[in-house]
């Protein structure tokens, strides 16, 4: 079983449900990234996503594109976010991490070469936005042949058979996309997605977790009661990004947000 998979059974068995934030590696520096991983799990995070820089971030709202351009600025490649997998990893043998990311650096790597290497750093899992499922067999495979599970993304329009077809090739959890548009955008209609969480269960066993539009303990509280996990992004990335000259303030901003979320799901 992999480390998601039994993240997921652990939680289950506790009656909790996943609190997985996201961060842009090497935003707003490199030696910010590591630390602030540590303090998000030690502020009640059970997984991590660790997003990847990328020239062309297409599902991605304005807060987490300018992290990304921060990122890269930094000098931040697909290798340099491996290395800071490692480098949390020499810590933490235990809480998940999943690289979230886009094709193109993955493809310039190489499908067998990026499997061996974040086998190497210890990754969990690997979210592809721009990945269709339907040409994912040979990189599937690949991340399968080295226990690291392929996430996949569901939308607000996603039909049954799309559900299934989704599943086949995800293994670790699904991640609903609960918006239509990029990260950070709209206002989250919860009852829309209990709707669409119960079609998306009935096509499939695979735990499910919520993204998108999650910007306070009580919106956490409220998908964690109809979900398996909610994804923390926009809202943890736009603390960095209005402490940019005070990386502290933004270390600490995510740390009382994320014990809050937390303490929220929890009760």
């Amino acid at each position: 079983m992999s480390r998601l998979a039994a993240k997921f059974v652990e939680l289950s068995n506790a009656g909790r449900k996943a609190l997985i934030p996201f961060i842009t590696a090497g935003d707003p520096s490199p030696e910010f990234t590591v630390p602030m991983m540590h303090a998000m799990v030690s502020a009640g995070a059970d997984i991590i996503e660790l997003g990847v820089p990328f020239s062309d971030p297409m599902a991605d709202g304005p807060v987490i594109q300018r992290a990304s351009e921060r990122a890269l600025e930094q000098g931040m490649s697909l290798r340099k976010v491996l290395q800071i997998a490692t480098q949390f990893r020499s810590q933490d043998q235990k809480t998940p991490l999943v690289i979230m990311g886009y094709l193109n650096p993955i493809e310039a790597m190489g499908y067998e070469q990026f499997a061996n290497a974040a086998r190497k750093a210890d990754i969990d899992g690997v979210i592809t936005v721009d990945m269709p499922p339907e040409e994912a067999d040979e990189y599937v495979a690949l991340l399968g042949s080295q226990n690291i599970d392929p996430v996949f993304l569901l939308s607000p329009n996603s039909s049954d058979e799309r559900i299934k077809k989704v599943a086949a090739v995800t293994s670790g959890y699904l991640y609903y996309v609960s918006l239509k548009g990029v990260t950070g955008a709209g206002h989250l209609d919860t009852d829309e997605v209990a709707r669409k969480l119960q079609q998306i269960r009935a096509n499939t066993d695979l735990p499910v977790t919520v993204g998108f539009g999650i910007k306070d303990a009580q919106t956490a509280k409220t998908v964690a009661e109809i979900a398996d996990g909610v994804v923390v992004g926009s809202v943890v990335v736009s603390k960095i990004e209005t402490n940019l000259t005070k990386p502290e303030t933004a270390h600490q901003e995510i740390v009382e947000l994320l014990t809050e979320m937390r303490q929220a799901m929890d009760s």
